[in-house]
């Protein structure tokens, strides 16, 4: 496995690109391009990594699809069509981006209709648009797991991507953001190997993240930083090693301050269970 995370500044070529990384103590790493960039820019980049062993992790393309402003999806799905580009130029392990939400006002958030047949249909429609327009050969269009959007479960991930029917689509996997229960909390271990067993060989990148069950009314989950909550690491760990050995393991949303923390939580556990992790 690759651990990665945000850099804390934004390089501004290649040798300061691996620089940071290095010193940042990872070993893949998010490429600091968009999709203006050149085919030598690109190229630069690319060979880079390849000379300092580090793995070009995904190139985000968070936006929204489906939204229900007709002018806002389109735009949404070109963007993410420029991302999934990008990604196959660089070589990257996926082109990551939520399905999107039917919430007209925040673009990933909950809302009533989010869970319609039609917007899986919608889902469906908007994925293959956006594959079938740049048809990946070295990369995939990865759909993040999500609380209140599909897929927010293992099942509605394989039902989703069977109906997608492409194989540039595949599986980032976020646990955390499907942890929407507190039986699901609490028996979080067997709920990450159930997760491995059905998605694991379409799984080509993962965040780490934890989480925690607050105690008051009603139900209250909040993410939080690895080592403080209560997902099972070595669980998680021991079976994302099973797939591949540069797969990689995002860290995100902590304050800057964290991210050598939760690193350094997360090696330590791999020393401790004899689990390879870079």
């Amino acid at each position: 496995m690759r651990l990665s995370g945000p850099l804390p500044e934004t390089p501004t070529d290649p040798e300061l690109w691996i620089a940071a990384v290095r010193r940042a103590g990872y070993t893949a790493a998010n490429a600091p391009l968009n999709p203006e960039a050149d085919d030598a820019t690109v190229a630069g980049y690319v060979g880079a990594a390849r000379a300092a062993d580090i793995v070009i992790t995904e190139v985000g393309a968070w936006s929204n699809p489906i939204d229900p402003d007709s002018a806002k999806a389109r735009a949404a799905i070109v963007k993410c069509q420029r991302n999934l580009d990008l990604a196959e130029r660089l070589g990257a392990r996926c082109c990551v981006n939520i399905t999107g939400s039917r919430n007209p006002a925040r673009w990933d958030g909950p809302f009533v209709d989010n869970f319609s047949r039609d917007t899986f249909d919608l889902i469906v429609q908007t994925t293959r648009e956006i594959i079938d327009a740049v048809n990946p050969k070295r990369t995939f269009y990865t759909l993040e797991t999500m609380p209140w959007i599909f897929p927010s479960s293992p099942d509605e991930y394989l039902e989703l991507i069977q109906a997608i029917d492409r194989p540039g689509v595949a599986v980032h996997l976020d646990p955390v953001n499907m942890i929407n229960s507190p039986a699901c909390c609490y028996r979080n271990g067997e709920f990450l190997r159930e997760c491995f067993a059905k998605l694991g060989p379409l799984i080509k990148s993962c965040h780490a993240k934890d989480i925690v069950l607050r105690d008051n009314l009603t139900v209250h989950l909040d993410e939080c930083r690895p080592g403080t909550g209560v997902l099972d690491y070595p669980v998680f760990l021991s079976e994302l090693a099973k797939l591949d050995l540069d797969i990689p393991l995002v860290l995100e949303h902590l304050p800057p301050g964290e991210y050598p923390l939760a690193a350094d939580h997360l090696r330590t556990l791999a020393r401790q269970h004899n689990i390879p992790l870079q």
